[in-house]
């Protein structure tokens, strides 16, 4: 009896040693993958962050500075924000293999329909983070850079305003003497601060496109509806007007154009909800599980009203 067990226990444990083995081999793969993204990206790591940082340069050249500089403070920050790049972008580069080695290992668990389903979702995630990572690379990061470093022109503003408005001012009323005393205040910006709220913005924007692939997923497989999804509009305003908040400076016009991307891309996701709803409801009548009854419940379920 004793022997039977044991013989029972080693199958049913067998497939869970092989699951295991390959989900190693799957991750020593993916480590390899992105170990070598590591190494391509810290070769170009320093074009990568004249572009990244570019958005300063341009507002600094605007704002008057002939030679924009960022500096760094300490032996170790320019080669550790140059590795810190490199981890990134790395990470990117090697996206297409870990996500291969990811539906390798998840592919033999899945129906052919949860393949065909899936797979278009794996694709279109990488795709719109890129779209919301250009977007706030070239549109909000600028931006933001205009907002933050705008401060330091504000006198000259203010001095243009007023001269428009009153014509040429009298040399006793100058707004900031050049005999003034006291202390110049420039900017002198940090490699590795200047640096983070890039990173920072462009984290936020890759993710928040990721939420028409995500609600898509989860109605495809049941968990939100169009109707659901519609129902709570109002509180999803609320979250996404939080969120603009949270992630930009406190600038109107930034936090207003996350708000729009964002909330355009929830009324997006209810379309595609939509789309997804009504080719699984086609499916299911050319399957013959569902009639007019049978959707007039499902649809009753959906809207309690």
């Amino acid at each position: 009896m004793s022997q039977g067990n044991d013989t029972d226990v080693d199958d049913s444990s067998a497939p869970l040693i092989e699951h295991l083995a390959e989900l190693r081999t799957r991750l020593i793969r993916s480590v390899i993958a992105f170990i070598i993204g590591i190494v391509i990206a810290f070769t170009v790591a320093e074009p990568i962050l004249q572009f990244l940082v570019h958005p300063i340069e341009a507002t600094l050249r605007n704002l008057g500075d002939p030679a924009p500089t960022l500096q760094y403070t300490s032996p170790q920050e320019y080669l550790f924000t140059l590795f810190r790049i490199s981890m990134v972008f790395g990470f990117g580069l090697a996206f297409p293999v870990i996500a291969h080695q990811m539906w390798r290992f998840v592919a033999p668990g899945l129906y052919r329909t949860e393949k065909s389903a899936f797979l278009p979702f794996l694709v279109a995630s990488p795709v719109m983070f890129l779209l919301g990572a250009s977007f706030a690379q070239f549109i909000v990061t600028p931006l933001a850079m205009r907002f933050f470093l705008g401060f330091a022109d504000i006198s000259s503003i203010f001095a243009g305003l007023l001269k428009n408005s009153v014509g040429d001012l009298p040399a006793d009323t100058a707004i900031v003497p050049d005999t003034t005393k006291g202390v110049t205040i420039t900017f002198f910006g940090k490699v590795n601060e200047s640096l983070d709220i890039t990173l920072k913005f462009i984290m936020a924007f890759g993710l928040c496109f990721q939420l028409p692939v995500l609600l898509t997923l989860m109605g495809k497989a049941g968990l939100v509806s169009a109707q659901g999804l519609g129902d709570v509009r109002k509180y999803a305003v609320v979250a996404i007007l939080l969120l603009a908040a949270l992630v930009t400076p406190p600038d109107v016009v930034t936090q207003l154009i996350l708000f729009t991307v964002v909330y355009g891309l929830y009324e997006i996701s209810i379309q595609l909800v939509k789309r997804v709803e009504k080719k699984r409801d086609a499916s299911l009548r050319e399957d013959g599980l569902m009639d007019d009854e049978d959707e007039e419940l499902w649809d009753d379920a959906e809207d309690p009203k």
